[in-house]
């Protein structure tokens, strides 16, 4: 008996924890105090500010803390009847993260450190903002794709540099005197940057340098630019998906019990419309029962057939 009423009091806890985190009222209060924090590091910057007022900011960061702290509690109190759903969303493992090492000893003592986390905190914000949040987890998902277009234009560069270096080294020393010269070079030259004065300044050597730059700037500007937009582009698709299949989960942990219930009559309805349907189906399939002569003159012609009679 102790058991159920320990699980309809984490119950009772967790619907009235997520009318307040989910409501509007709290998300935009948060996204406040999140801005003001990002404010009051901008302003303590300016040494003139923190030496005369430097006990109030100290007094507000206590504040922003006790804030941000009062928020995951009551985000993991919204699961208390499900704990373990808490810490699968990596944006409630990122905030406990934040907030909790700034109150180890280590990072309260070193400044650094303590700034770090306080900035960490302005991230924050993209659990707010639906479309900031999509693109961080894009960029995540592209990572693997980010580096393999990497790799693709290290090739490029490479290449491309030994050929400068090789046909350019004597006449332009400056821009493909060495290997590192001249990726430096192209590098630069694959945003398009300074590319008429480096394709006059070749001209001079030889005319059949145009194929060298015309063909660097396809492959490189073109190629690898559209190539690194179509992975962003794959990237932001499926971000979007994980955020609808997010939303929709979120949803149905809200309803509680109430959509458990609607879920059980309706599937309760189905089976029964089911039920008529077979009762339905088999009465059309059962043989029509003839009369009893009929039957009877059939029997007697069996018989004379030398038929079994069923």
């Amino acid at each position: 008996m102790s058991e159920q009423v320990a699980a309809e009091l984490r119950r009772a806890i967790a619907v009235r924890s997520r009318r307040v985190v989910n409501s509007s009222a709290f998300a935009g209060t948060v996204f406040c105090v999140i801005v003001a924090n990002a404010a009051l590091l901008g302003i303590e910057t300016y040494s003139g500010v923190v030496q005369e007022w430097h006990g109030a900011l100290k007094a507000t960061e206590h504040v922003f803390l006790a804030a941000f702290t009062v928020e995951i509690l009551l985000r993991a109190a919204a699961h208390a009847d499900r704990p373990g759903d808490f810490f699968r969303d990596p944006w409630n493992v990122f905030d406990v993260l934040v907030v909790a090492l700034a109150f180890l000893p280590f990072a309260r003592e070193n400044a650094t450190v303590l700034r770090l986390l306080r900035l960490a905190r302005v991230l924050r914000a993209a659990r707010f903002l639906p479309q900031l949040r999509i693109v961080i987890v894009a960029v995540g998902k592209s990572l693997p794709g980010t580096l393999s277009f990497l790799l693709v234009g290290a090739l490029l560069l490479y290449v491309y540099a030994m050929v400068g270096w090789v046909f350019f080294a004597d006449a332009n020393p400056e821009h493909f005197g060495s290997l590192g010269r001249a990726v430096l070079t192209l590098f630069l030259l694959i945003t398009l940057d300074g590319l008429g004065d480096a394709v006059r300044a070749a001209l001079e050597i030889s005319r059949w340098t145009i194929v060298y730059f015309a063909s660097f700037v396809l492959l490189g500007s073109f190629l690898l630019v559209n190539l690194l937009i179509g992975v962003v582009i794959n990237s932001l698709e499926e971000a979007r998906e994980l955020e609808k299949e997010r939303e929709l989960e979120e949803s149905a942990a809200l309803s509680g019990g109430s959509l458990r219930v609607d879920d059980t009559e309706s599937l309760r309805a189905q089976l029964d419309a089911a039920r008529r349907a077979l009762d339905g189906i088999e009465a059309g399939l059962a043989p029509p029962r003839q009369p009893c002569g009929c039957r009877d003159a059939v029997e007697g012609e069996l018989v004379a057939r030398g038929e079994p009679v069923p």
